[in-house]
């Protein structure tokens, strides 16, 4: 049975343990970011994502990113990290970037469309943040939004499309944002903008001249 979380009102962190179990166990969860809303699951758990991409009619071509709370979480599912891209994680998370890093074996290749890259962003929203922390597994989370449609940014817009599809719902109203994150790529020590955001190129500019400064 789905269970649906009310915290429009108020956020009770103490109702996301149960909901951290259900993603730890590959069940699927709608919940807020500062962007949009994603749906989300146990990145390591194959079958969840499979139902993922099922739901959203998505293509598996199409990867699908990570959600991670802190750092450690990002030694879990990438390697070979540049110091540049740990410059572009520190100055831009938490927040609305994303970035593509080489991915570990551990890390499905259902969610990276077999390529040996996965995207990974830390959320600056505190429900989102909080679900992570207590899953304590990265969740692999696209929009929740049928492809091809608007990303969802209330449960309003959500709802006809995933309603007793999912095993829980959170809903805390309206997103800060209302837009994707920002996806970089960095080839050769040059960040290459993937899908533009909130964060803009000349914000990320800056922070390779301030990087290049300290070489």
């Amino acid at each position: 049975m789905q269970k649906y979380i009310d915290f429009r009102k108020n956020v009770d962190f103490e109702k996301l343990k149960e909901t951290a179990k259900i993603i730890k166990n590959g069940g699927i969860v709608i919940f807020p970011t500062e962007t949009v809303y994603g749906i989300g699951t146990n990145g390591f758990n194959e079958d969840g994502i499979r139902r993922i991409y099922e739901l959203k009619k998505r293509d598996f071509s199409k990867p699908i990113s990570l959600l991670v709370s802190n750092m450690e979480m990002v030694k879990m599912v990438a390697k070979d990290v540049s110091d540049l891209e740990y410059a572009l994680m520190e100055k831009f998370w938490p927040g609305p970037f994303t970035i593509i890093l080489k991915k570990k074996k551990d890390v499905p290749d259902i969610l990276t469309a077999n390529g040996d890259t996965v995207g990974v962003r830390m959320p600056s929203g505190e429900i989102a943040k909080k679900l992570i922390e207590y899953a304590g597994v990265p969740i692999a989370t696209p929009s929740a939004n049928i492809s091809g449609k608007p990303s969802g940014t209330n449960v309003n817009d959500i709802i006809k499309d995933f309603d007793g599809k999912v095993d829980c719902i959170i809903d805390s109203g309206e997103s800060k944002l209302g837009i994707a994150s920002t996806i970089v790529k960095v080839v050769d020590n040059i960040p290459h903008i993937l899908r533009e955001g909130s964060i803009t190129k000349k914000e990320i500019e800056d922070v390779v001249k301030k990087y290049k400064t300290k070489q």
